[in-house]
């Protein structure tokens, strides 16, 4: 018997979901079924064929709290019901720590942190009122677990959200699930611009195992196992959806570098 994941009629709500790796998380609940909500501060202009163009967009700044419980009011009016979140809204620019404001530090960890605490309260009474619960899934990185120069307070961010992920799977069970999917390194539309040229972006694809940049569609197919029905025992988890990690950079300076440089070898994929 073949394994599906159908969430026909399922109400997601996505953060950020007009571009990048949201539009992939937007793609695979479409696919999946589900009716999609989205919101950003500006509204999108999705290119023809799009699923975002299918999904209903709000004018939301995450970062502003009564924005986002009014949000969630309007969602829950119009459709009845929330069964899922992605708190996927987040990013930063790269620069020094030193060369860093006060308010730039405060700016960046209430999109990266702040915004995902704030829309989990927002839809804890309504997931906890209804008989099926719901799923909360917090988009995080790489950064969270490993040093992150250029973008400190970001993975200080990102670090403080996986904490958070496995406080609420504790406080809020078994009615809420919350679950977190650490990115590593995704093919998005500036991808190329912010790695270099195309020999750039190809030596930093090397350096994943896997060979090459994850697909914001395979974020998306990670977020919708995570939010089924097939992940019901898990909760609390951060599931690592990075290719393998990055390859260690040490290892560049041994005898041996060359066994453990799997996008070499032929048929890898």
């Amino acid at each position: 018997m073949s394994i599906t994941i159908d969430l026909t009629d399922w109400v997601v709500l996505v953060t950020g979901g007009a571009r990048g790796v949201g539009a992939g998380i937007v793609e695979a609940f479409v696919d999946a079924g589900a009716v999609v909500e989205i919101c950003g501060r500006t509204e999108p202009e999705p290119a023809a064929g799009t699923a975002v163009q299918g999904v209903n967009f709000s004018a939301v700044d995450v970062r502003d709290d009564a924005q986002v419980r009014a949000w969630v009011a309007d969602v829950v009016q119009r459709r009845g019901r929330i069964d899922v979140v992605v708190n996927n809204a987040g990013g930063s620019p790269f620069g020094r720590f030193e060369a860093g404001s006060a308010r730039y530090q405060r700016a960046i960890t209430e999109l990266n942190f702040l915004s995902a605490a704030q829309l989990a309260n927002a839809v804890h009474p309504v997931m906890m009122a209804q008989e099926q619960g719901g799923s909360i899934i917090n988009i995080t990185s790489i950064s969270a677990r490993r040093p992150s120069p250029g973008t400190a307070v970001y993975g200080a961010a990102k670090a403080a959200l996986e904490s958070l992920t496995g406080s609420l799977a504790v406080e809020w069970a078994p009615r809420i699930r919350i679950n977190a999917v650490s990115c590593g390194l995704v093919a998005t539309e500036g991808a190329a611009d912010h790695y270099g040229d195309a020999d750039s972006y190809a030596r930093v694809a090397a350096t994943i195992p896997r060979g090459q940049l994850a697909l914001p569609g395979e974020i998306g197919a990670a977020c919708v196992m995570l939010a089924s029905p097939l992940a019901s025992h898990i909760t609390g988890a951060v599931l690592d959806v990075d290719g393998g990690g990055e390859w260690p950079a040490f290892l560049a300076h041994t005898p041996h570098a060359d066994i453990l440089k799997p996008h070499e070898v032929e048929g890898a994929h």
